[in-house]
């Protein structure tokens, strides 16, 4: 049941993907972001219905919501534009360093334990950046310095979550975050509309569809199998995203970008390595 559910999150990840280069053709990001964020309520409402209606929302910790959901909409913003620029296989494999920015910031402000696995994770995660991003040649370019932005802006929104679980539920998480990306990019949004064609529309939808569905998929998988099963499940998407890539917009990844990719997942992998069980006292 976990690998059907991951089945579900893979597959709507990668159509957000493509989605977003899509609508991005046509739409500011701005403008991609606040529908999927209105979107979002509606598609949200249903849930919120039947697991007792807004009072279950009620939060006293307002400010921690805004902190993190203003994060991780600059973060998405990031994330859609650099789309739009790079390869999307190259988005993907930059967005995993997430998990290593958050570990950091976990372990700086959450006071998590840093062990020496997470410590050669970090290692490895900036080594396989560097790789892709190759300062050294002169080749960077703007769409890989906003992917790495926006993994390090999704780092912190998740070290903000973990804080935010010890209290809120998933659904408040989740409604908070529709609340304050609406609100922050309204005013943006009226600078930059222009009225979508039925093609825009359309992959509009599809982003806020999978956009939200995507991670009722994870935390299903959670249910019924454990993190460090799940989590290694999501690494398909590299090899997955790179596939669509190569097969929807002739984009194709170098060797340092595969190598990249690859020292980045191993880097993740000892990150899931479980912390070793103390010995009971004989």
């Amino acid at each position: 049941m976990a690998a059907l559910w991951m089945a579900g999150w893979l597959s709507l990840t990668l159509i957000m993907a493509v989605a977003g280069r899509e609508a991005a053709r046509e739409l500011n990001v701005f403008e991609i972001m606040e529908i999927r964020s209105l979107a979002g309520f509606v598609l949200l409402a249903p849930i919120i219905y039947r697991a007792g209606g807004f009072r279950v929302l009620r939060t006293s910790r307002l400010q921690h919501h805004i902190a993190r959901n203003f994060v991780h909409y600059v973060a998405q913003l990031g994330w859609f534009f650099a789309l739009t620029l790079i390869p999307i296989g190259q988005v993907v494999a930059i967005e995993f360093t997430m998990p290593i920015w958050t570990a950091i910031l976990a372990a700086s402000f959450l006071s998590e334990r840093m062990t020496p696995w997470k410590i050669a994770a970090i290692v490895l995660g900036l080594v396989g950046v560097i790789v892709i991003v190759r300062p050294a040649t002169g080749e960077i370019n703007q769409g890989q310095l906003i992917a790495l932005g926006a993994a390090i802006g999704f780092g912190v929104s998740m070290a903000l979550v973990k804080s935010l679980t010890r209290s809120e539920s998933a659904l408040s998480i989740l409604f908070w975050m529709l609340v304050v990306q609406s609100v922050a990019g309204f005013v943006p949004t009226l600078f930059v509309w222009t009225w979508p064609s039925a093609y825009a529309w359309a992959w509009v939808g599809v982003i806020a569809v999978c956009g939200t569905f995507s991670h009722y998929c994870l935390a299903s998988a959670m249910r019924y199998a454990d993190a460090t099963i799940v989590v290694p499940m999501d690494f398909l998407r590299v090899p997955l995203t790179a596939t669509a890539g190569w097969l929807l917009y002739s984009e194709r990844l170098d060797a340092w970008t595969v190598l990249g990719a690859a020292l980045i997942l191993c880097g993740n992998l000892l990150n899931l390595k479980p912390p070793p069980v103390p010995a009971r006292a004989q």
